[in-house]
């Protein structure tokens, strides 16, 4: 079973154990600080993507970042931590996409480089930059959803110079220094030519943006305000190639549970903050 938390300062509100895993209650960036060194084996998650969407009122909440900026320096307090507790030459994923800008809030309408600059922190707190895929996204559910000027048909005929292709979701993999004492091994058996051809593909055309975990639509107006659930494929993929049956397996930001969930149907144990 994972133990509680190390520290006894560390400020959690609540603490669930299972047979292989734990849910913290808590401030990820204080959460983490309980966590023992080069204790986990992976990590995988999808940060907030800055100031793009607000989760809840709450000033610990990094989404409820007025800029970039203030973001980045709140981000960057938890990046420390992850480098800290992740075991040497093991690895952390985290999804994201680049980001809109819009002439209201950014002064032009253009794409800000999101996925570099968490590269740039990442790489700044220690990490190896490992690798990355690209998760294709269609462009006309984009532009239903978002209607992007740049997505418009209508822009084509207007003046294509601000027409633009649609954004992609990536899975970047971070790698911290040292050796691996714990080797994540295959056979031909569980993982054939075939479907390591696929894994290694720079782009994952296959990913199903329909399968996530659910969350009822219905919530009181002091709730989170906005569910964006990894879709559970990319994350049965990471942690497939990834990371051995039984090795520890941390989601910082829990969400609804779409990490912990995969992990332990695929026998892993499971550390989550929320």
């Amino acid at each position: 079973m994972i133990q509680p938390l190390e520290q006894p300062d560390v400020k959690v509100i609540d603490q669930f154990f299972g047979e292989d895993w734990a849910m913290y209650n808590g401030d990820a960036c204080e959460v983490v600080k309980g966590i023992p060194t080069d204790s986990i084996h992976y990590s995988i998650f999808s940060p907030p993507f800055a100031s793009l969407y607000t989760y809840s009122a709450s000033e610990r909440d990094m989404g409820n970042a007025r800029t970039h900026s203030e973001f980045y320096e709140h981000f960057k307090f938890l990046i420390a931590e992850l480098y800290r507790i992740t075991m040497p030459g093991r690895l952390l994923s985290f999804h994201c996409m680049n980001l809109p800008s819009s002439k209201e809030r950014d002064g032009v309408i253009g794409i800000l480089d999101f996925r570099g600059d968490l590269i740039r922190m990442f790489r700044n707190a220690g990490y190896i930059y490992h690798s990355e895929v690209v998760i294709w996204k269609d462009p006309v559910t984009a532009m239903q959803r978002t209607k992007a000027l740049g997505l418009l048909h209508k822009q084509i005929k207007k003046d294509s110079c601000m027409s633009r292709q649609g954004i992609p979701d990536y899975l970047v993999t971070m790698r911290k220094p040292g050796d691996n004492p714990e080797r994540v091994t295959h056979t031909n058996e569980n993982f054939p030519v075939s479907l390591w051809q696929r894994y290694a593909s720079p782009v994952w055309f296959d990913i199903n943006p329909s399968k996530t975990l659910q969350k009822e639509s219905a919530r009181e107006d002091k709730d989170e305000r906005h569910i964006c659930p990894l879709q559970l494929e990319v994350i049965e993929r990471a942690i497939e190639l990834w990371s051995n049956p039984q090795d520890t397996v941390l989601s910082p930001f829990a969400g609804i549970g779409s990490e912990g969930h995969v992990a332990l149907q695929k026998s892993r144990k499971l550390s989550e903050s929320n």
